[in-house]
């Protein structure tokens, strides 16, 4: 069986990977021939992905990439992994789905297998990209190619998650669709979880996501309030998180970061609105977490002025760019944002990620790329730690004599001039 998976970021490189592990003849197809010419020659360009893994691929002919759309004609299925972002209205960006649908529509074989993995509201699959496919194609969903809709779970960085492990729920068009769906990724992944339709999968991650939204913001709106109130929020979560029942701990940051937790649960608001409904959690969420950049700037001016300085003029230096820790991924970090909200309050900020040595071009953070980390030193007034890299947890920074604003919780409470955001 010959599988394609569209779209060669932190979803379809690794399913990639585990595809051709698994004995699959992969075609990956992006865009971006930077990419496709990578894995040609055996090289990684996801941090966490071993080169090796793809090189052994590679050398066996059973993974190669890319640019040619056309080539989809000699497949078997087709998994699009593309993005799906939100616009500056915090509405659905469609357009790499349905910009896909119409690259592969005209060169769909008889038969084949279109499974959409990117995370999106109930109905875009059989709403949006199904027409696409059946008018490029001339062909009938269900009936001459068969579509499902299967949402990735990919956890970047996660040295216990691994794809073939993780249970893959899988919706369909119809039964066929379903059936055909669940014997392509009954290749590579140990656990399928068939659900009714399409719509029920797609809805599926979007629980997922708004479920750990809804949470995050609870304990960051605790965190502010038992600041005040002079209470550890994290000993409370540490106590909290001792009973054996009916509590899953979450933990505050300086904002939402990745490709999922601040963007999916919007997309769910969106279509909630076109039934005349509000929803209420997830939009409270949001203002909750998109706040939090805000709190954690108030606290470097009060770090800052106990100190006798004031944030303009200030020299900051952010500690991890990455939106998790100890990975490569900075897809929506906070510390973007951070960086953003001081430069314009009049600070002079750089930033230090072991595991970003230089900022990349992006849709997202294009003005920033090219700057590159910088070491810590004494030269600056404040260090604002908003990644907890394993790194950092090791790292004595306090021998700069700089005060430390921890967003993470990381190090200890030795020093006065460590404050906890």
């Amino acid at each position: 069986m010959k599988i394609g998976i569209i779209g060669l970021g932190y979803v379809g490189l690794p399913l990639c990977v585990q595809f051709a592990k698994s004995g699959a003849d992969v075609l990956g197809i992006d865009l971006d021939s930077k990419k496709t010419d990578a894995l040609n020659q055996g090289q990684s360009y996801i941090k966490h992905i071993p080169a090796a893994e793809v090189r052994d691929q590679v050398n066996a002919g059973r993974l190669e990439a890319t640019t040619d759309f056309a080539r989809v004609k000699e497949l078997d299925a087709a998994l699009i992994c593309v993005p799906t972002p939100l616009n500056k209205n915090r509405e659905p960006d469609l357009s790499y789905v349905l910009n896909t649908g119409r690259s592969i529509a005209a060169y769909l074989p008889k038969g084949i297998t279109v499974v959409l993995e990117s995370t999106t509201y109930p109905g875009t699959t059989e709403d949006e990209l199904k027409p696409i496919l059946e008018q490029g194609s001339g062909w009938k969903a269900g009936e001459d190619f068969y579509l499902a809709y299967s949402p990735e779970r990919e956890d970047p960085g996660n040295p216990d998650s691994q794809v073939a492990k993780i249970p893959k729920v899988i919706g369909g068009h119809t039964a066929a669709c379903l059936d055909k769906a669940k014997a392509i990724y009954s290749i590579a992944i140990e656990t399928l979880v068939p659900v009714s339709s399409c719509r029920a999968a797609e809805a599926t991650k979007l629980l997922e996501n708004i479920f750990r939204t809804v949470n995050i913001a609870l304990v960051n709106e605790l965190k502010i309030i038992y600041q005040k109130m002079g209470i550890d929020i994290w000993e409370i979560i540490e106590a909290a998180k001792t009973k054996p029942f009916g509590f899953m701990p979450f933990y505050p940051g300086p904002g939402l970061g990745g490709h999922c937790i601040p963007i999916d649960p919007f997309y769910l608001s969106w279509k909630a609105k076109q039934h005349g409904m509000d929803a209420r959690f997830i939009e409270l969420a949001g203002q909750v977490n998109d706040a939090m950049p805000n709190y954690v700037i108030s606290r470097c001016e009060e770090i800052l002025k106990t100190n006798g300085k004031i944030l303009q003029g200030s020299r900051i230096l952010i500690l991890g760019l990455a939106y998790k820790p100890n990975v490569d991924d900075d897809r929506e970090s906070p510390s973007y944002v951070l960086m953003q909200k001081l430069e314009t309050m009049g600070a002079e900020v750089h930033y230090h990620d072991p595991h970003i040595p230089e900022i990349r071009l992006s849709r997202e953070h294009g003005k920033y790329a090219g700057r590159q980390s910088v070491e810590p030193s004494g030269e600056y007034d404040l260090f604002l730690l908003a990644t907890h890299h394993e790194a950092y947890s090791a790292a004595d920074l306090k021998q700069h004599g700089v005060p430390v604003i921890d967003t993470r919780h990381i190090q200890s409470r030795e020093s006065a001039d460590w404050k906890f955001a």
